[in-house]
């Protein structure tokens, strides 16, 4: 049998090259195989920004919706007697105006203002880049002075909430009351006052990447019964957050926020307040009350049972009927 120079015999040197070939072979084939697939799975999952002007004709009344504030096109809507005592309202993290909706036709003889804060739901993203709880502030300010409101019960939910006692305590002339549902302020376990959360990089991703599922799978927290979790009410959430630039400016806000002691601050708001908690809150738990019912002077809760985060969606009759009360009394 004939032998090449490394003493192996020609066969099982055309052997080796056969099987090393079709080893590199295979490998090419898989390595193709995995970019085709993760091309896929990066299709998959490629979520662009929905056309501004398709989000406008789906989500709101037209162009009376629309303000100049602060050199921003902002969201606002406004429903009820021109007349009446006046109720302004602000939404969480991500949400938008209808998050307040059921509120809104429970309240016929107020004056109701509900508006998206820049970069959420239809608000243009905020020219200066400043996401802060101050410049939130001043949006507010800017948009009651606009529409010449003097007084008003200020309502806010979880960071809304966090920017309504900050509003109350800086411009206490202009709150007549205040109703907070389920309010940020309160560090959590690991974070710290005066310094800026770490925001992981791999949220970044919700840039390029945002399926309808997993937005689900992180709206799911915030209620208690998952039923509420409606395919219209997941797929609100997701137009919305798709809108230009809207997914940069949470990212910002995010990266911007600081906490400071909410005591000193919160312990300077003399107006009525209301707190209203769900006691299945999985994102800001209940026990959190006491600490506002602890440094507020002059504040009452409602506890609403079977209900998660966002007792004005989940829980609107009861906590509807708690808020009419609190406005009247």
């Amino acid at each position: 049998m004939m032998r090449n120079s490394s003493g192996r015999s020609i066969h099982e040197y055309d052997e080796l090259r056969l099987n090393g070939f079709f080893e590199v072979h295979v490998m090419k084939v898989g390595l193709a195989l995995l970019v085709v697939l993760l091309g896929g799975l990066g299709a998959w999952l490629w979520t662009p920004d929905l056309p501004r002007v398709e989000l406008e004709s789906r989500y709101s009344h037209g162009i009376a919706d629309f303000r100049e504030i602060e050199g921003m096109r902002l969201h606002v809507r406004v429903e009820g007697p021109a007349n009446a005592p006046v109720v302004i309202l602000v939404h969480g993290f991500g949400a938008s105006l209808q998050s307040f909706d059921a509120w809104s036709r429970g309240l016929p003889d107020y004056r109701v203002i509900r508006f998206d804060l820049p970069g959420f739901g239809l608000s243009a993203v905020d020219p200066t880049d400043d996401y802060t709880d101050t410049r939130s502030l001043q949006v507010l300010l800017a948009l009651m002075d606009s529409m010449n409101i003097e007084r008003a019960t200020l309502a806010g939910h979880s960071i809304g909430g966090r920017i309504a006692w900050k509003f109350a305590a800086a411009h206490p002339e202009r709150v007549a009351r205040l109703v907070l549902i389920s309010p940020d302020g309160f560090a959590s376990p690991g974070f710290e006052y005066g310094k800026a959360a770490e925001v992981p990089a791999t949220l970044g991703l919700m840039r390029y990447a945002l399926p309808k599922s997993l937005l689900k799978m992180n709206l799911l927290p915030g209620y208690a019964d998952p039923d509420f979790v409606s395919d219209a009410l997941v797929t609100r959430y997701h137009d919305l957050m798709l809108a230009p630039g809207a997914r940069d400016a949470m990212l910002r806000r995010l990266q911007q926020t600081v906490l400071e002691d909410p005591e000193p601050i919160l312990a300077s708001i003399r107006m009525p307040v209301l707190l209203l908690w769900g006691e299945q809150d999985a994102m800001i738990p209940i026990a959190n009350a006491e600490d506002y019912l602890r440094v507020l002077p002059n504040a009452r809760i409602v506890r609403l049972p079977g209900v998660g985060h966002l007792a004005h969606e989940e829980g609107a009759a009861a906590s509807l009927a708690a808020l009419r009360d609190f406005i009247a009394g």
